[in-house]
Parts: C-alpha cells; structure tokens; sequence
C-alpha cells in the first residue's frame, strides 16, 4: 500500500501540486499537514507513520516535503526503514523498495555525515587557532583575581555585608561566595 504525504509551510500555500502528484503515482491514503518543517509536531506525518505497516511505502512530492534537514531524513527514512516500510520520493526518483534507491539513498547518508564531519574539523581547526592566539573560549570570568581579593578585604570588615560587597563589585552573593570559596 502507497501512503502519501504533502506538507506547505503557510496557508497562504496550496498542496493541489503535491496532492495531484499523490493521486498520479496510486497513493490509497494522503496524510497531510500545513506546518513549517521546523515544527517539530506535525500531526499529520505522526498519523501517517501510525498507519504504515511492513510493506508499504511512504510516498512524498519532493525530500523536502519530510525532513528538516539531511540529517532529520535519513533518520526518519531509517525509522521507517526498521519498521519494514519503504520511503519513496516523486521528484528525485528515490524508491527504497528497489537496490537502486537504496544505494542513492544512503549515498545521501554517506555525503550528510561527511559534511558534519568536515564541519567538526572546521570547527575544532578554528578552536584550536584561536587558542593559539591565546584566546580561550567559554564564558567570560565574572571576577578576576584584583576583585576576589578586594572582596576578601571588604568582607574582613565586620560592616560589610555581603549583599553590600557583591552590589559593589556588580555580580550576585552566589558568585561572590563561589569565588571567595574556589579561590581560597
């Protein structure tokens, strides 16, 4: 069994091109819904994935009618893949059901896992450059060691509260006596 699915993003958009498609290839049931595809609850893909059963195929006008991101399709195809169903695509000519839209389909995971590599290479590339340069990244300190000192100085005085001494120094009394405490 074909079980489709369309999605636009506004209402301001029609599904007739996506519904028609739908109808053309033989879907027996459309699930449908109007949600950007960063909404992480929609609930006509909840619907539909309920409905699939080992065997049949979940048919979509285009990739991006289902997943978010590269990454959100594949994991969705291979969710539906654990449950014996099928993952089927008009527009790219994407048909898990045969051994060539298998392999094109995991060339797709193949290259999505690559680019998250080559991010995370860009990105610890970048860290360690920085580092380098002797920047050091995280949050900034909320007082140096000149502040912890005057805060013990002030906090030897007997008329200075806490409150009085973390106002002066412009952080909170739980970072006051963090710092107090760590730097003893």
């Amino acid at each position: 069994m074909q079980i489709g699915y369309a999605r636009v993003s506004t209402d301001d958009q029609k599904l007739d091109l996506q519904l028609d498609a739908l109808h053309q290839v033989g879907c027996d049931q459309i699930y449908q819904d109007i949600a950007s595809v960063a909404q992480s609850n929609r609930v006509g893909l909840e619907n539909a994935t309920r409905y699939l059963r080992s065997g049949d195929t979940l048919v979509v006008w285009k990739l991006d009618r289902l997943g978010r991101s590269l990454k959100h399709l594949i994991d969705v195809v291979n969710q539906l893949n654990q449950k014996g169903v099928f993952f089927k695509s008009i527009r790219e000519n994407i048909d898990t059901s045969s051994s060539g839209g298998k392999l094109t389909f995991h060339l797709f995971g193949a290259l999505a896992e690559f680019e998250r590599d080559i991010i995370r290479e860009r990105t610890m590339a970048g860290l360690d450059a920085a580092r380098a340069r002797g920047r050091i990244g995280g949050r900034p300190k909320a007082m140096n060691d000149t502040q912890v000192s005057l805060a013990r100085q002030m906090m030897s005085n007997a008329d200075a509260s806490a409150q009085f001494v973390s106002d002066a120094l412009g952080v909170s009394r739980a970072t006051l006596y963090r710092y107090l405490k760590s730097k003893s």
